[in-house]
């Protein structure tokens, strides 16, 4: 029984392989009570007055305490997340590191600005965005995969994250942040698949010590 999932994740790509394992060490020390979601969430007046600045990293890690939400939140995530760097970005892992990066940095000042303008409530936790806007790149680079959803309707990839938003929506979750993470998935999409399309011109580009 280990040995199939021993190969499953020894074939996982790195990137994906690499944030899978650090939700997983982090859910399991909270559970475990080695440290506190207290610790772990974004709190800017923390960050700046207190240089707590692990915070700006650990909020990506937290989904949920052990549970089927996790669970549920880790399947979504790996699945589009493996299949998008082993396609878009195979051969190409530093590439796809500074996506999450990009996007992350992107995250985290859309977030201050929400927290200082006090627009909507607090994202604690930025975890559900970046994976959010992994899913919403996978589905913009592929238009013609069609999804089946519980069986009942089959639509084309593009609409993936809308459908979920729409989800969302009717079980009255708070949107926030998937929207976020839907803002910061568009931005990286125009700028490095649209942009170079009319301009011939990249302004991504993937830092050389990655």
């Amino acid at each position: 029984m280990a040995q199939p999932f021993e190969d499953w994740y020894k074939n996982l790509p790195i990137v994906t392989k690499i944030y899978m394992t650090g939700c997983v060490v982090t859910a399991v020390s909270v559970y475990l009570g080695v440290v506190g979601p207290l610790r772990l969430y974004l709190n800017f007046p923390l960050v700046f007055s207190k240089f707590e600045v692990w915070r700006l990293v650990t909020n990506f890690f937290f989904y949920d305490e052990i549970g089927m939400n996790f669970f549920f939140h880790m399947y979504f995530l790996v699945r589009h997340s493996r299949l998008l760097e082993e396609s878009s970005f195979r051969g190409r892992s530093a590439d796809y590191l500074f996506m999450w990066i990009f996007g992350s940095v992107l995250l985290l000042v859309m977030n201050a600005f929400l927290f200082y303008t006090k627009i909507t409530t607090k994202v604690l936790f930025l975890a559900p965005s970046i994976a959010f806007m992994v899913i919403y790149v996978w589905s913009r680079r592929n238009p013609n995969m069609h999804i089946s959803f519980l069986g009942l309707f089959t639509f084309s990839a593009p609409y993936l994250p809308w459908v979920i938003l729409i989800m969302g929506y009717l079980f009255k979750h708070d949107l926030t942040t998937d929207i976020l993470g839907a803002v910061a998935g568009h931005i990286y999409y125009f700028l490095e698949d649209m942009y170079p399309l009319v301009s011939n011109r990249r302004i991504l580009k993937t830092p050389q010590f990655l």
